[in-house]
């Protein structure tokens, strides 16, 4: 819980800082607060669709937890970003994750 308290403290200061706000989303996920987590996933990619180190772990939140519709929507969202991006790394990832979804 510091660490969530610490990453917090840091938001008041720059509440838009996707960093942050993912780093905090992570936190959540490893105390199985998974609606906090998305929530947060969601509104760093609404202000910043190129923030795409969050659709990874935004997905696969949602494939815990039976939502796979919206998994592979948001795998194929971060794709397109991450070619935007130039970012071919996260591209393999992302389609890695849904071929594995996939299958």
């Amino acid at each position: 819980m510091e660490r969530i308290e610490k990453i917090k403290a840091m938001l008041k200061e720059s509440p838009g800082d996707n960093f942050l706000q993912h780093a905090l989303a992570l936190e959540y996920i490893k105390l199985g607060r998974d609606a906090e987590a998305r929530q947060l996933f969601e509104e760093i990619l609404n202000r910043d669709p190129g923030y795409t180190g969050s659709y990874y772990h935004l997905a696969k939140l949602l494939e815990r937890n039976g939502f796979t519709d919206e998994a592979r929507k948001i795998y194929e969202k971060g794709m397109q970003e991450a070619l935007k991006a130039g970012d071919q790394h996260t591209y393999n990832e992302l389609k890695s994750a849904l071929e594995e979804l996939s299958f």
